[in-house]
């Protein structure tokens, strides 16, 4: 199994296990909507003994307007 790290948006920093290393874009749940990455470069990693397979993805855009901000757990 592969790795998807997340690059800017509202998930950045988020490393998500990639079911189909072939996915060049991901459709993610935020709050009341959801947000796009997609894919730059290859993959990373895929030899032996080197760690896991991954892939960054990066913020493409959101469905409706968001404020990262807005959701906390005060």
């Amino acid at each position: 199994m592969a790795i998807a790290r997340l690059h800017g948006g509202p998930l950045d920093g988020q490393v998500l296990p990639l079911d189909d290393e072939t996915e060049d874009s991901l459709v993610m749940p935020y709050s009341e909507t959801q947000v796009v990455y997609m894919r730059r470069g290859g993959l990373d990693n895929t030899g032996e003994g080197d760690g896991p397979t991954s892939s960054d993805f990066y913020f493409f855009e959101a469905e409706d307007d968001i404020d990262p901000d807005a959701i906390r757990n005060d």
